[in-house]
């Protein structure tokens, strides 16, 4: 997901998933082996009438789920062009499947071709939409080769903005909590930020209801494989950025033998803590930023002047400057020093953001902060109207509160927060006190972190990004390692995910994969 920042505390700005792509001036769009022999991998159209349900997959299902997979999904016209629509019902509860129910928005585009089967999306997060993202950006980052072989179909998991979604504060509560800065290293700053995430927490229960136990990750793998049985696909056929591939790693260890053609696009490590995860991402966004910083300096108008390290210090004097004294925005709103890392991180997404930065920065070290805060509100999906358009931040930290256990004891944060400052003297700060936001949360973490477990036939590939602020490549080689039975692709690059903003390298590859069931070579670089 973007780097929303966790509520309301400065905490960790944690970026997994929803990509950024292509530059139009501030308001960026929004973008996270061997051949498969005569099997069903990528060729699994449907056998049943549009709507129903394919008998063979509900024998397969478990016999407390057929249900599930029986039902009849009504696909309606919607969003103009060609795209259908639909909701599919699933379990609240998958430890009580005759329960109440819930369900799952869904957006199909359909294929332009002789249909092989459908291709499930996720685009990253945790939060992050994919019914967004087939509507808005499918058509630019998915080749015609794939939309000319599946149908292609994003959804909003389960807590995520259409799909019971977690919901805890008003609009104006979100400006006025985004508004805040917490002196998190003294323990008044920090128990004023815990006081605020419990009052915070309080209200997602009372808005959110029942889901708010039941948004786990290990669950919305479930759902997606009733998705794959409602679109009577023997195999599930997905691409997965960033968070998207911790949740198609964990549908491949749950559902080995549902595998078909899987790509896990910016991948994360399953096996690693919430600390770890933490202090990775601070050390490749610290390094994305010098990146950029160098990339700058070889292009005219950049403010930062000097030596690459010199240029890095002055923007972390503006961060320590805004902190002590908020810049002004155009809108009256005020930048301080969280707000303006949480806009600064924002383009490092993706390299062709950078000239946005660069202005944005230009402004700010100016005395003017309306550019970064225009980068934190896209990051937080708020218009300049002063509307929210998901719950994103929400649904991050709701999920995250159950996939992980977190340290929340104030001596083991103090300490993480010195060691994150060691390893990203600039960012390292803002992405401390993470765990925070979970102290008082109400429901205890559903699982422990562990290495994938993938026992199927079907090769999977794993696309990892060398310069990835967000999920450092060194993950997604951890990743294929866990999944045995994986080929890795690598892309020389720079910004968050590869298939649909790298090159042909990388694109040939996944679409040779996905459409003709040709696996890439392991550790194929590009």
């Amino acid at each position: 997901m973007k780097p929303a920042r966790p509520q309301p505390a400065r905490s960790r700005s944690l970026a997994i998933g929803v990509r950024a792509v292509g530059a139009m001036a501030l308001a960026i769009t929004l973008a996270s082996c061997s051949l498969f022999g005569g099997g069903n991998g990528g060729s699994s159209a449907a056998k049943g009438a549009p709507g129903q349900a394919d008998p063979s997959i509900v024998d397969a299902a478990p016999a407390e789920l057929r249900s599930y997979y029986s039902q009849q999904v009504d696909w309606k016209p919607c969003e103009g062009g060609d795209f259908q629509c639909a909701k599919i019902k699933v379990p609240l509860d998958y430890g009580k499947p005759d329960g109440d129910r819930i369900e799952i928005a869904a957006i199909k585009l359909p294929t332009t071709g002789d249909k092989k089967g459908t291709l499930l999306v996720n685009p990253g997060g945790p939060g992050g939409s994919g019914y967004d993202f087939v509507r808005d950006a499918a058509n630019t980052n998915i080749s015609d080769k794939v939309r000319s072989a599946y149908d292609i179909v994003g959804f909003d998991p389960r807590g995520v903005k259409r799909s019971a979604p977690v919901t805890c504060l008003t609009d104006k509560e979100r400006d006025a909590s985004r508004a805040k800065s917490y002196a998190l290293d003294t323990d008044a700053g920090l128990n004023e930020a815990l006081a605020d995430n419990k009052a915070i927490a309080a209200k997602c229960v009372e808005k959110t209801g029942p889901v708010l136990a039941h948004i786990d990750t290990v669950s919305a793998a479930k759902d997606l494989d009733i998705l794959r049985g409602v679109a009577n696909d023997a195999k599930l056929n997905y691409l997965g950025y960033s968070y998207g591939t911790r949740l198609g790693s964990t549908y491949a260890s749950l559902f080995p033998d549902n595998v078909g053609r899987l790509v896990l696009d910016g991948a994360m490590d399953p096996s690693l803590s919430q600390e770890e995860l933490t202090s990775d991402q601070a050390v490749a966004f610290e390094k994305a930023l010098h990146s950029y910083v160098a990339k700058c300096q070889q292009t005219s108008g950049c403010p930062l002047t000097g030596s690459v390290e010199a240029g890095v210090q002055q923007i972390h004097n503006a961060i320590t400057a805004a902190e002590a004294n908020p810049l002004p925005a155009k809108d009256g709103r005020k930048v301080s020093g969280s707000t303006f890392v949480s806009g600064l991180i924002i383009p490092l997404y993706n390299n062709d953001n950078w000239p946005i930065l660069t202005r944005a920065l230009a402004t700010a070290l100016s005395g003017d902060g309306t550019g970064m805060l225009q980068l934190a509100d896209f990051g937080a999906d708020r218009d300049p109207s002063g509307t929210y358009s998901s719950n994103s931040t929400f649904a991050f930290n709701a999920i995250n509160c159950l996939d992980y256990p977190m340290v929340s004891d104030t001596a083991s944060m103090r300490a993480e927060d010195q060691e994150l400052r060691k390893a990203s003297p600039t960012l390292g700060y803002y992405f401390a006190y993470g765990a925070s936001n979970c102290k008082d949360w109400p429901y205890k973490n559903l699982r422990t972190p562990a290495p994938a477990e993938y026992s199927g036939s079907a090769p999977i590939v794993v696309v990892g990004t060398t310069g990835d602020p967000a999920t450092p490549v060194e993950w997604a080689s951890a990743l294929r390692k866990q999944l045995g039975n994986a080929s890795l692709l690598t892309w020389k690059g720079e910004g968050h995910t590869a298939y649909g903003r790298s090159n042909s390298c990388i694109g040939n590859a996944v679409d040779d994969y996905l459409v003709d069931g040709k696996v890439p070579a392991d550790n194929t670089v590009c």
